[in-house]
């Protein structure tokens, strides 16, 4: 307490008097407690299908959670500071454009542009690295931005046709070992 009557907040680049009621709702002043990749990074997780960037996402956005209550797949979830973020623990993304929908605010682009750029990525984690059959990942793409090609006496290794991924998310929920990521925006290929 006695940091804070001095005009710093302790473990924070912040002082007491640029510390906006915004940045104090939301916990930004708590720098000492995020990761080094957030500190460097910003947000790492996945805004809701069509989101603007995640400056005006964050300016704009009310947190009413109408977007989180309309999506039919429940993959939108209340996150960190209460915006809402992509679990796709629970499904996948459908693009139905509920959430789009119901928004007041100007915190979604035109349908008309792509939902996300988000790509898909398999670690060195999957299962058939380890020698073990295993395509649930294959199965549950519709897109078939997952597929494997077969090898003779030998498990068969996945392979990405990226520009087929749409970035729905299936993939992450059917894999058991939760070895498939999905990126912003970046190309990736299959870790061996």
């Amino acid at each position: 307490m006695a940091d804070l009557k001095k005009g710093k907040l302790k473990g924070s680049r912040m002082t007491v008097e640029n510390v906006s009621r915004r940045h104090f709702l939301r916990g930004q002043f708590l720098t000492s407690l995020q990761s080094e990749k957030v500190k460097i990074q910003g947000f790492q997780g996945i805004r809701p299908p069509w989101s603007v960037d995640e400056q005006r996402f964050i300016q704009d956005c009310d947190r009413c959670g109408d977007c989180i209550a309309v999506c039919e797949t429940q993959i939108l979830i209340k996150g960190e500071g209460g915006f809402p973020e992509v679990q796709f623990r629970h499904g996948e993304c459908t693009f139905c454009h509920k959430c789009v929908d119901v928004c007041q605010q100007p915190v979604f682009r035109p349908l008309s542009e792509l939902a996300w750029t988000h790509k898909v990525a398999i670690n060195k984690q999957c299962l058939t690295s380890k020698a073990v059959e295993c395509r649930s990942c294959e199965d549950s793409c519709e897109m078939r931005a997952i597929y494997f090609k077969r090898q003779l006496g030998g498990i068969s290794q996945p392979l990405l046709a990226l520009e087929n991924c749409n970035g729905c998310g299936a993939c992450l929920r059917s894999c058991p070992v939760s070895a498939i990521t999905l990126s912003l925006g970046q190309q990736h290929q299959v870790e061996k």
